[in-house]
């Protein structure tokens, strides 16, 4: 189809979803969708004063662009205008006819309808636009690029059921109009009054200017004059004092920075001075977003140079482990006509990055240490996603583990345990901090390898999951005092251990050795060591690994990932105080079954997945029929 043609194409199998689920069960809130466009149209016109950097010509003939909201109430039509970049024919359809996020899908798979807020759909997934259903059965776009010419001008049509049609038209500027012809259920909002009343709640922290038709009063008549005035302050909401802005204003900036509808946990605003000037903005979300684990995903912090947008890319201010994070960098120092390129290697951009880290850091300090409850829910949602941090952040690490929270064998399964919590809590002669992880968890927490520590009454963090695994790696060592995990090598409690125990480990050692050497024989390659432990007080058997081998979890999950890595052989310990065990020696019922059961017993217990699963339910149902003819016999 040539494309000077009217096309009528089909919407995305998302986005008729999408539209669906606005309508009709997830908006609360009809106002939210003049703040949602207005957003959008204050975003393009950021993206068009960056590209005039490079091509001035664009604001040549219009130097102060803005937004224009009009409401035509013979129509029934409300119109939000803007003098923005614009979009070409083929924008027109990825951006208005597709939801190109990844995840989508999976969001659909998980949502339960009305369960659901709109803030949460919004702040999410970055549809406003399409909130423009709620009150509209018929949504017309027309847009042109900047750049382009009159008659490049695209017109975009749809009543949000399962078609939209496009066509080329003219527009005399570039930029958009967005006209919604509202339903008969919604034309109370068809009212300057009304919408003016909104834009100055939602939207007086906007920096461009947002106007409407003046209106004069005559002869007990409402009289529109023609003339455009401004609504907003028009001034940009972090360049103002403190001290003369509101909580609720700092909220609806955050709402239009972020595009979510939930209030912020917290937030900072500085003026940073002295050799590099620049203020921050900054918002922690009371709501994770749908693509949190994208570590591609880059946007989260505007840069702007002297109030002009340069980028949005968050990858260059601030580090992956604090991607979460929202809000608005403006520096004095930096280039207006610096690109891309050399803004990534500019050194001044290195200290702004550095010093935002450091000031985000100080935000969840203070949250942690004032309000315990907002951490709570901060940690719940981000915690994992800070953990990052330990790896990628060596100059930070110290304060990033200062911020961790931990399930322990003293918290009752609460996250509230701190490493310098667990330190102030050690018992006398103690200089370790103990840890094992589970692959759930409840593996963690049910784990043989903690029954000693259960006896003495020694805490020990519960760890669980590839994360965990992968942190551990880098966190060795908290205030002078070392990490171990009680999985690897033979258990050494130091000074914790009394002499009877470490004598009772020598006899035992040399008691059990022929029972040893049997194991040994049995299990043959499938085990590095078998030797005799008294770290179980129940359990008959547990497995453990070399200090200085991977740990068996990774290696799992690196083979998962395609990953050719060598597979650790487990050391396989015994509890010479269980029946079981101790009976093997004293009635030389040994059998090469019985180490095979030991050995897939153990596993089991620490979640691995068994080679032979087959063989074991047959050696278990062997011993049964064993067990049950003794009990016939006699």
């Amino acid at each position: 189809m040539s494309e000077n043609k009217k096309e009528t194409l089909g919407f995305q199998t998302e986005v008729k979803q999408m539209l669906h689920l606005m309508v009709h069960s997830l908006y609360s809130n009809r106002e939210i969708f003049l703040r949602e466009l207005v957003s959008n149209a204050s975003d393009a016109i950021d993206k068009l004063r960056f590209a005039a950097i490079d091509n001035p010509s664009l604001l040549a003939d219009d130097p102060h662009p803005s937004i224009r909201v009009g409401v035509d109430e013979q129509k029934q039509e409300i119109t939000v205008s803007d003098d923005g970049i614009g979009m070409t024919r083929a924008e027109v359809i990825e951006h208005l006819g597709t939801i190109a996020k990844s995840g989508t899908r999976e969001f659909f798979a998980r949502l339960s309808g009305d369960q659901k807020k709109d803030s949460q759909l919004i702040g999410q997934f970055g549809v406003g636009f399409y909130s423009s259903f709620i009150i509209a059965d018929k949504v017309t776009v027309i847009t042109r690029k900047a750049g382009d010419p009159a008659d490049a001008a695209t017109k975009w049509e749809s009543n949000g059921e399962g078609e939209f049609t496009v066509e080329n038209t003219t527009r005399d500027h570039f930029g958009t109009d967005v006209i919604l012809s509202v339903k008969s259920e919604d034309r109370d909002l068809v009212s300057k009054y009304r919408l003016r009343t909104i834009l100055q709640r939602y939207s007086d922290h906007i920096s461009t200017p947002i106007l409407m038709g003046k209106d004069e009063y005559k002869d007990d008549k409402v009289i529109d004059t023609g003339e455009w005035e401004a609504i907003n302050t028009g001034a940009a909401l972090w360049a103002r004092p403190k001290n003369k802005i509101t909580e609720d204003q700092y909220k609806e900036f955050y709402h239009h920075v972020s595009h979510d509808s939930t209030d912020p946990l917290c937030w900072t605003h500085n003026k940073v001075e002295g050799k590099n000037e620049y203020i921050q903005l900054l918002y922690v979300p009371s709501a994770a977003p749908f693509d949190l684990w994208d570590r591609e995903n880059v946007h989260g912090v505007k840069l702007y140079v002297k109030r002009v947008f340069i980028m949005d890319d968050t990858n260059q201010l601030l580090p992956h482990y604090l991607r979460f994070i929202k809000g608005v960098i403006d520096s004095e120092d930096l280039p207006l006509n610096v690109s891309r390129e050399i803004l990534q290697q500019t050194r001044d951009l290195r200290i702004i990055r550095d010093g935002t880290t450091k000031r985000v850091l100080s935000m969840l300090e203070d949250l942690a240490a004032n309000r315990a409850s907002d951490y709570d829910k901060f940690w719940a949602l981000f915690g994992n996603v800070l953990k990052e941090g330990l790896g990628e952040d060596p100059t930070n690490k110290e304060r990033i583990a200062k911020l961790l929270r931990f399930v322990s064998t003293g918290s009752e399964g609460k996250a509230d345990v701190t490493l310098e919590g667990y330190i102030s809590r050690m018992k006398t002669g103690q200089d370790t901090v103990y840890y094992v992880i589970g692959d759930t968890p409840e593996a963690a927490a049910k784990s043989p390898l903690l029954e000693l520590f259960k006896k003495k009454d020694i805490e020990v963090l519960l760890l669980s999951g590839p994360i965990d695994r992968w942190m551990m790696q880098f966190l060795t060592e908290f205030q002078g005092k070392k990490l171990v995990n009680i999985a690897k090598g033979d258990l050494d409690l130091g000074d914790l251990a009394d002499k009877e125990e470490k004598e009772e480990k020598e006899k035992v050692q040399a008691e059990y050795k022929p029972l040893v050497d049997e194991f040994k024989a049995a299990l043959g390659d499938s085990v590095e060591d078998v030797r005799m432990t008294l770290r179980l007080t129940d359990s008959p058997s547990c497995i453990v690994t070399d200090p200085n081998g991977l740990d068996p979890a990774f290696v799992r999950m690196m083979k998962a990932a395609g990953q050719d890595v060598p597979e650790p052989k487990p050391i396989l310990e015994l509890n010479p105080n269980n029946p079981l065990v101790s009976r093997l020696k004293e009635q030389a019922a040994f059998s090469p079954e019985w180490a095979k059961l030991f050995l897939e017993q153990a596993q089991l217990m620490e979640g691995e997945q068994l080679k032979d699963p087959a063989g074991f339910i047959n050696r278990m149902n062997t011993m049964l029929m064993d067990t049950i003819g003794k009990k016939s016999v006699n």
